[in-house]
């Protein structure tokens, strides 16, 4: 095969590659952007706020804000919650931590099987009937955060190979001009790889 034959098919591949690439960022960066939009919407929507810096102030046990609370929720305090690492705080570190107080630590399937047993109409069954709610509220509250932080943590890895696939097509773009102008420069004559022009050459 001759080298300029050679060069320009690196050539065409490397080109084809690089579009290849820059499409796969656009792709990814267009995901970015809309796994962001619609957490923050999605959000929006709840109109969910963090307590107040006061609250922070006078955490203790068995209050709205215990002191293991503190290192996750602070930096928040007081903002409405609009993204996925608030979501994460809000239902890992201050929702799971109030269904832990709870009878049964909160576990939504006990709490129903305990308001099954109770006697129908008793001070017990009653209190279970509103823990049983209490309890359906906070965990379904709890996993929809949870899947709103899932959906963002997708779009960051999206936001990252996109980088990736950008980074990679300039590479493929330098390549291949390397190897376009090194197509224009190689004597025509010129066989790939070059012990085969000398095998030919000693053959004749």
């Amino acid at each position: 095969m001759k080298r300029k034959t050679f060069d320009l098919i690196l050539s065409m591949v490397g080109a084809l590659v690089t579009v290849i690439l820059l499409v796969a960022g656009s792709l990814l960066l267009w995901g970015y952007s809309f796994a962001n939009q619609n957490v923050h919407s999605q959000l929006a929507r709840q109109e969910i706020a963090f307590p107040p810096k006061s609250a922070f102030a006078h955490a203790k046990a068995g209050t709205e804000i215990t002191p293991g609370m503190i290192p996750y929720l602070e930096k928040y305090a007081g903002q409405q919650l609009l993204t996925g690492p608030q979501a994460e705080a809000y239902a890992d570190h201050f929702i799971a931590v109030h269904l832990s107080e709870m009878p049964f630590h909160g576990v939504y399937s006990q709490l129903s099987t305990a308001a099954r047993a109770a006697t129908p109409g008793s001070a017990r069954a009653t209190q279970l009937a509103a823990l049983v709610d209490t309890s359906f509220k906070g965990t379904t509250l709890q996993g929809l955060l949870l899947e709103a932080y899932g959906f963002w943590m997708f779009g960051q890895i999206a936001f990252w190979a996109s980088i990736s696939a950008y980074a990679l097509a300039a590479v493929m773009l330098v390549l291949t001009v390397i190897g376009w102008v090194h197509l224009h420069r190689v004597p025509t004559d010129v066989m790939f790889p070059r012990d085969v022009e000398t095998k030919v050459m000693t053959s004749v």
